[in-house]
């Protein structure tokens, strides 16, 4: 029997959030995201879509969030399968009819931030397992996804966003990715301290890239009109206290529509339920758990469907769901958020970063 034939299991108990999710529609939830789940492991959007890393990886991290570590370690055993030999994977993969066979991935082009997420998931899925022997064999996928993100890191501490198909390196760097690739060099950081195998030159990098991202807005291309960019640097842990504090504030007027949840950009009329949760785990980093509850709860009547699956968004100005679509990732950041409020330790380790090594302190440096 794989992982994809087994019926989720009771652990969505721990993900009971009064006013969100009793145990049941967990379940359901849970059941919604396995039920996507291929036979080798692969977490596509939904069936018939693509995969790309980052998602696959939230959606499996999700599933551990529920108990569901057998199906979280056939994602990650994808991810190891399917690894390009210089460390990286493609931005988009099929989901091919059979599930099993191989298929020519849609986008070959190598995003940096999601070749680096493998260090959060498998991090995540550890503290979730204590299983030494999983942490043993997915070292060495870690190891070659965080080398080839850092081979695109700039003299200033930011992330070259991607190398094109054909190779070539854009040094243009997002905020939004290098404040995830931020956290995911901490969780590897914390991968090699647990291994007492320490990487200087990775403690150096995250150090670098965290003073970039609280100090020089200039590094990075201007997408001040993405919500992501503007709650992305406190849910990343490079910005903390009083200067996430500010920075949420500052954009909250911009991006929350009160009664609905997060627009994704600026200027239109349509909030996200993937932007609305993973804001929430970020209030919930900051410890304001009220409005990450708050927010939790105001995209239930529009965005939660009967299958217990999620919509991407609403566009509130037509009443209207859009695009038509229940995907994997909106479920999984969902279950995350919940998670968080409710004190799961893998999880409240990897978004709290309280206990993640920060890398070498860079603030004294220009």
């Amino acid at each position: 029997m794989t992982a994809s034939d087994r019926r989720p299991g009771p652990g969505t108990e721990r993900l009971v959030l009064p006013g969100i999710l009793t145990a049941e529609e967990a379940l359901r939830t849970v059941e919604g995201i396995a039920a996507v789940q291929r036979e080798d492991g692969a977490i596509p959007w939904f069936r018939g879509h693509h995969l790309d890393p980052w998602d696959h990886i939230e959606a499996a991290m999700a599933l551990d969030t529920a108990g569901e570590h057998e199906r979280a370690e056939a994602a990650y055993r994808w991810l190891a399968d399917h690894q390009n030999p210089d460390g990286s994977w493609y931005a988009a993969y099929p989901d091919t009819a059979s599930g099993v066979a191989a298929a020519a991935p849609t986008d070959r082009a190598r995003e940096t931030n999601f070749c680096a997420y493998i260090a959060v998931g498998v991090w995540h899925h550890y503290l979730a397992t204590g299983d030494d022997a999983f942490l043993d064999r997915l070292w060495p996928t870690v190891f070659a996804a965080v080398e080839f993100v850092l081979g695109l890191q700039q003299s200033g501490g930011q992330i070259g966003w991607r190398r094109d198909e054909d190779g070539t390196a854009d040094p243009d760097a997002l905020l939004t990715g290098s404040s995830s690739i931020h956290q995911a060099l901490r969780c590897a950081l914390a991968i090699t301290e647990h291994r007492e195998e320490p990487q200087p030159d990775w403690e150096l990098s995250a150090g670098l890239l965290g003073h970039a991202i609280r100090h020089h807005p200039e590094r990075f291309l201007d997408k001040g009109q993405y919500s992501m960019d503007w709650y992305y640097p406190v849910l990343g842990g490079a910005l903390t206290g009083a200067a996430a504090k500010e920075r949420i504030e500052a954009g909250w007027d911009r991006f929350v529509v009160p009664g609905l949840g997060v627009r994704c950009v600026s200027t239109n009329p349509w909030i996200t339920g993937g932007e609305s949760c993973e804001l929430a785990l970020a209030l919930w980093a900051m410890g304001e758990s009220d409005r990450a509850v708050d927010i939790l709860r105001w995209i239930q009547p529009r965005l939660r469907a009967e299958d217990g699956m999620y919509w991407t968004g609403y566009v509130y100005r037509d009443d209207a769901v859009w695009p038509e679509e229940r995907t994997t990732w909106t479920a999984g950041s969902l279950l995350l958020a919940v998670a968080a409020l409710g004190g799961d330790e893998a999880t409240t380790a990897v978004f709290g970063g309280e206990r993640l090594p920060w890398g070498l302190d860079s603030d004294c440096c220009g």
